[in-house]
């Protein structure tokens, strides 16, 4: 999961939004400040030039030991369009009929419905720890459809104020880590259900007027406690 935010993103220009949700996979592509090596290289990984250049790395391999044919191998754009599907359609991708045998209905269905309970505690948190009173805030998922590799999830908290991207502190940042993907709905299991039920984005939405006064209350105390 890779939590975007200011501090997040070693490329913050790329975080400007005009219109909600924003939506960036597929459309910029995101550095990592922090996460690790691994979401380094599954950020990578989602560079469509670069999967097409390891699908062709077979040809180069093939041109450089035999020499002899190595123009007729640069000579087959058709057969190299082929692999290239083979490996994005058909390796990295699940077809049609295997998204819609992903999860059944039911199991869809709860974990659509664990999701907004999620989404809407996380969101209350984080209106009530910032004495929001206006406004309307978004839970923004967006997953790799790539589903023989490691899933890559952009997550952001959006708001129509601005609208904005909400620049979320660590404490934020380890509520979202600990609250969205907890067991049984795993990263990998939201995957499966938005490619079983053509999901393409969660924009999950919350209006902080909603925050009950217990809430507010709660957010209040603890920031007494976390500043003594």
């Amino acid at each position: 999961m890779f939590i975007l935010c200011p501090d997040t993103v070693a490329n913050r220009t790329a975080l400007d939004i005009r219109w909600l949700p924003r939506r960036f996979l597929g459309r910029t592509i995101l550095w990592p400040r922090q996460g690790g090596w691994r979401l380094w290289l599954r950020v990578v990984f989602e560079t469509e030039v670069l999967r097409y250049a390891l699908a062709l790395l077979p040809f180069v391999v093939a041109a450089l030991v035999w020499q002899d044919y190595a123009i007729i191998i640069a000579k087959a754009p058709i057969l190299m369009l082929i692999v290239i599907y083979l490996v994005e359609a058909r390796l990295l991708r699940a077809t049609p009929a295997q998204r819609a045998a992903l999860v059944s209905d039911a199991q869809a269905d709860s974990g659509l419905d664990m999701l907004r309970a999620r989404a809407r505690a996380i969101l209350t948190k984080i209106a009530a720890g910032r004495g929001l009173q206006s406004g309307c805030l978004h839970l923004v998922i967006e997953q790799s459809d790539l589903l023989r590799v490691a899933p890559l999830s952009l997550v952001s908290v959006q708001s129509d104020e601005g609208p904005e991207l909400l620049a979320l502190d660590a404490g934020e940042r380890a509520l979202i880590a600990d609250m969205l993907f907890a067991p049984p709905l795993t990263e990998r299991q939201l995957q499966r259900i938005g490619l079983a039920r053509k999901i393409e984005i969660h924009d999950l939405t919350f209006e902080p007027v909603q925050v009950s006064a217990h809430a507010r209350m709660a957010a209040l105390m603890a920031a007494r406690s976390a500043g003594e």
